[in-house]
């Protein structure tokens, strides 16, 4: 069942001494791994540190937070509500439980587009000469939050693209899935400690920090533009 509000107990520390938490967030993190069979999937090499990063970040701004986190490491975090999935069907299922009871949804998870049609029981045999798998796109995720989401919610996406083209890409994907606001990074955000990204709101503006962060730093930044995104709804 999903947590009710008051299932956020006071061990979440708030920078803001008595005064009442902020806006409940939800951060989806990390990859899908899509089976091919029990052994074998298809994946991506998201590490899965940036959502964690913001969700740690939605901690110390004294928010409760609850992270979604794909199969990669756990390091020890602050976090105390975590829950784990494997698969784009298991994220599905876990946001439709918990984005009831949230008001910010910050999808920072980097989905598989396809899956295999069909998962093998036990482990298939290695073939020698080409193979073909039968895939079926994934269900779009973001969209359908969309579509489950309140007035009163407030939703942010993200676009990982070639920096050449990602303000363009970006800003088709605000449009496309009709979010509050897109997050966009360029490719070598997967690999990089320092990242240059930015946020495009749908009203047109953009929001720059203005330089290189650390993944913890540019957390920090998302948070704030965040909560100031959706006390400004």
């Amino acid at each position: 069942m999903p947590p009710s509000a008051g299932h956020f107990d006071q061990e979440t520390p708030n920078r803001r001494g008595s005064a009442p938490p902020g806006p409940r967030i939800l951060v989806t993190a990390g990859p899908t791994h899509e089976p091919i069979d029990e052994v074998r999937f298809i994946g991506n090499r998201s590490s899965g540190r940036m959502g964690m990063a913001i969700a740690e970040a939605g901690v110390q701004a004294g928010c409760p937070t609850t992270l979604l986190l794909g199969p990669v490491f756990q390091p020890t975090t602050g976090l105390k509500h975590i829950h784990r999935f494997q698969t784009s069907l298991d994220l599905r299922r876990l946001i439709k439980e918990q984005w009831p009871t949230h008001d910010i949804l910050i999808m920072a998870a980097a989905v598989s587009d396809f899956m295999p049609t069909n998962s093998t029981r036990g482990k298939g045999p290695r073939r020698h000469g080409p193979i073909s798998l039968d895939l079926t796109p994934t269900p779009d995720l973001l969209q359908e939050a969309v579509s489950d989401s309140l007035p009163t919610q407030t939703l942010i996406g993200f676009a990982l693209e070639e920096a050449s083209d990602l303000e363009e890409k970006g800003r088709r994907k605000l449009e496309n899935k009709g979010v509050h606001a897109i997050v966009a990074n360029p490719l070598e955000t997967m690999d990089a400690d320092i990242i240059r990204g930015f946020m495009m709101i749908h009203d047109g503006t953009i929001r720059d920090p203005g330089t290189h962060m650390t993944k913890a730093e540019f957390g920090s930044w998302l948070i704030e533009q965040a909560v100031d995104l959706h006390q400004g709804k």
